[in-house]
């Protein structure tokens, strides 16, 4: 994380945005439209994801940024689940469904991989 001065310089924060620009467009489609419920939700864990990484990041410390990395790894698989929801009731046909799922995916990917570094620079300093 050398170089990282700011949570927009996180890969992993720039990626849980790409992912959530796309879930935003992807939930506006007439198939959605109806659902309200269902966007919320997967609206609300796609946001969860980048908040989680920035409000960690900005506390300063290696373990509440590690805490918050594992909730926003969880939040991707959150929102994971939930694509398939929208698959299986009709939202979402199968090469939207990959898409996202596979974005969500490696997001996920990206935030454990930071997570681990994360936590080998908190056990470091003990």
């Amino acid at each position: 994380m050398s170089g990282v001065r700011r949570f927009e310089d996180l890969v992993a924060w720039q990626k849980a945005r790409e992912l959530n620009r796309e879930i935003y467009t992807a939930t506006t489609t007439k198939a959605f439209s109806r659902d309200f419920s269902l966007i919320n939700q997967v609206r609300s864990a796609a946001a969860s994801i980048m908040s989680n990484i920035a409000e960690g990041f900005e506390r300063g410390g290696a373990a509440e940024f590690h805490q918050y990395l594992v909730v926003a790894k969880a939040s991707c698989g959150e929102v994971r689940s939930q694509l398939y929801l929208a698959l299986d009731v009709g939202y979402l046909d199968e090469k939207d469904f990959r898409y996202l799922h596979g974005m969500a995916e490696n997001v996920g990917k990206i935030i454990g991989a930071l997570r681990v570094a994360v936590q080998r620079r908190r056990d470091a300093k003990r």
